[in-house]
């Protein structure tokens, strides 16, 4: 039984761009999909869709490749996990990779970048990050 789903879908997207796979497939909930068009807004992955089958709700990701085949995600990571919650306030949000990165806050406003968190000024469960 699978436990903690972001760290599933984390770990699907790091396999595929090492086995450079174009598209994956996997369960979706209202967080994961909020995850990754976050991804897909900053920039991460080509491609997010929704979709039906046999009454189960699936997700699929297009993963981005730059002009040399090189995956545009170096690296993603799970921050807070089942076991141990990382939280931090609008001031202590991490910066990732001096910036160049992005930190996933689920806030209670929504899941957001680390930047739009700062920029409102909330703090939030960081659940991973992605550079």
């Amino acid at each position: 039984m699978m436990m903690d789903r972001i760290a599933d879908m984390l770990t699907r997207i790091r396999n595929a761009q090492m086995a450079g796979i174009e598209k994956i497939e996997l369960p979706a909930s209202k967080m994961l999909e909020s995850i990754a068009k976050l991804l897909k807004e900053e920039g991460y992955l080509a491609g997010v869709k929704a979709y039906n089958h046999k009454g189960h709700r699936y997700l699929r990701l297009t993963l981005k490749y730059d002009e040399e085949g090189a995956p545009v995600i170096r690296e993603i990571k799970r921050v807070s996990k089942p076991g141990r919650r990382v939280y931090a306030g609008a001031k202590e949000l991490p910066r990732v990779k001096n910036g160049y990165g992005v930190a996933i806050v689920s806030t209670s406003q929504g899941i957001m970048t680390d930047k739009h968190a700062r920029k409102a000024n909330i703090g939030g469960e960081i659940l991973c990050t992605v550079f």
